[in-house]
């Protein structure tokens, strides 16, 4: 069984109350570990821009996972947007991520 960290991001009020909500997202991310029998070891939510990863919530992700060494997995979004904006940011925190031998992929978009 994967140990699973959901992350959610949303950057303007619009995509908060309608859309693609943080709960919308939430929820699907739930469903999809459920079905493939992944256990959520953490949930952190961002309402921040995705153009850096100077977020509160994806810092203290971060700290987490290498807190958490061998225990988390995987970090699961909805979709890569929600992650990152910025190609040259994400290749290097998914290279980060790598080296200490964590997964990280969106459902909507594997």
């Amino acid at each position: 069984m994967k140990n699973v960290i959901i992350y959610t991001r949303v950057s303007t009020d619009e995509q908060a109350e309608k859309g693609f909500s943080l709960r919308h997202q939430d929820e699907s991310l739930r469903r999809h570990c459920e079905f493939k029998g992944y256990n959520i070891v953490g949930a952190f939510q961002d309402d921040y821009s995705a153009k850096t990863f100077d977020r509160p919530e994806w810092e203290r992700l971060w700290s987490f996972v290498k807190d958490k060494k061998n225990k988390v997995d995987l970090v699961l979004f909805t979709r890569w947007d929600r992650f990152s904006r910025n190609h040259s940011a994400a290749l290097l925190v998914l290279k980060n991520f790598s080296k200490i031998g964590v997964e990280i992929n969106s459902v909507e978009q594997p």
